[in-house]
């Protein structure tokens, strides 16, 4: 251990005899180190937030639409009594099948008018909004069609104030009188919050039936457990044909896959631009590597010095590849304070759209220390082999 801290010691007093030279090699392993922290860091933060984001919202399951672009999409619409009869069709595959409606509808309550999103609720709880005050809508209320609502937060603020509350009143949407029986929690959904996504209004499908009779807007469905998705998706579909003729066309939308896809793509776009990033710390590591030969070259005397005084030439090797080392993770730690400065202003901007965006700080450090060891030994290792290999008289005589 002694040797350890004798080999430090030294490495310190060279690199500080030659400080501005030194603080100049040290810049390309700053640069580097600093941005491919910042790119890890943004990158995680901003794939977390819109992870936690649409998770918020639960497994949404799957949802069939009318694919708008076949030759007579009317032949094709949804029609409310399809729920039943794909029900029964694919009955052995999906769990659980309901009409989908979610249109903007005018809205009037405590003397104040709105538009904002009106949704359907199929009377069975699978996402994780959590409740403010009130309960949610049950199977009683989608058998009955009952005019009952729930609010988000947001909108009971703007219907009934901060301190309001909107449990047992009234409100009409697109005329129709409601009771409000529940109001959701804040979304942490920031990113909803943003592009007015937090302003919804829930009712049963049933009652939305009978405000719209016309064709739905979609089926939603939940396959059963341990079922090939695909094989559920088919199955819908040949229900809605079997109803509507072989040549209609339906689209069916995986929102988890989205979902899986959307945080995929951003994971490889920051490690595109991490390799990005990563192109200085190499940058770095042949500055380190050049500074390195430069030292060798101008210590090449002492080199021989320390060789004719029982010097052994993996004492010599030792010593510059600490140099080297320590002159990286010098470099490596600014940066790496940079970086995590830079990352945590970002994060906070990052989690004002998309909502609480965590950064795995320790992981991001962790690959930053590793990274600046390993390019100091991976580049320094050929100027501290030379120097090791070096002849001693030859070395005198220079």
């Amino acid at each position: 251990m002694s040797r350890f801290f004798a080999y430090a010691g030294e490495a310190l007093d060279a690199i500080w005899r030659n400080r501005t030279r030194s603080l100049l090699t040290m810049l390309g392993m700053i640069v580097g180190t600093s941005s491919v922290i910042a790119v890890l860091g943004i990158g995680s933060a901003a794939s977390n937030g819109i992870a936690d984001s649409l998770n918020s919202f639960g497994d949404p399951g799957f949802i069939v639409q009318v694919d708008p672009k076949q030759d007579d999409p009317l032949a094709a619409s949804i029609q409310f009594r399809d729920a039943a009869s794909v029900a029964e069709a694919a009955g052995g595959l999906v769990q659980y099948v309901s009409p989908n409606y979610q249109r903007n509808y005018a809205l009037k309550a405590n003397g104040v008018d709105y538009i904002a999103a009106v949704t359907s609720d199929n009377g069975v709880v699978l996402d994780t909004l959590t409740l403010h005050e009130g309960r949610r809508i049950g199977p009683a209320d989608v058998d009955g069609a009952t005019r009952v609502t729930l609010l988000s937060r947001p909108l009971e603020r703007r219907f009934f104030g901060d301190d309001g509350t909107a449990l047992g009143r009234q409100i009409t949407i697109d005329g129709e009188r409601f009771t409000i029986i529940g109001v959701f929690d804040d979304l942490k959904a920031g990113i909803f919050n943003n592009v007015g996504g937090s302003d919804f209004v829930n009712i049963p499908y049933t009652t939305f039936h009978e405000m719209a009779p016309g064709p739905v807007d979609a089926l939603q469905f939940y396959i059963r457990k341990g079922i090939d998705p695909e094989r559920a998706k088919a199955a819908v579909i040949d229900a809605l044909r079997h109803l509507h003729g072989p040549r209609a066309e339906y689209d069916v939308q995986d929102v988890l896959a989205f979902l899986n896809t959307f945080t995929s793509t951003i994971a490889i776009v920051s490690f595109g631009l991490t390799a990005i990033g990563g192109v200085a710390l190499v940058v770095a590591g042949i500055g380190i590597m050049n500074i390195m030969l430069v030292s060798v070259a101008e210590r090449t005397r002492e080199i021989g010095i320390r060789k004719a005084i029982g010097g052994s030439r993996n004492d010599i090797v030792v010593q510059f590849l600490f140099e080297a080392v320590i002159l990286s993770l010098l470099g490596g730690a600014i940066g790496t304070a940079l970086g995590l400065g830079v990352t945590l202003l970002a994060s906070s901007v990052v989690s004002s759209f998309v909502g609480p965006a965590s950064v795995p700080l320790l992981p991001i450090v962790l690959v930053a220390t590793g990274f600046s060891v390993v390019v100091g030994i991976f580049f320094g290792a050929y100027p501290a082999v030379r120097a090791g290999g070096l002849d001693p008289i030859e070395a005198l005589r220079s």
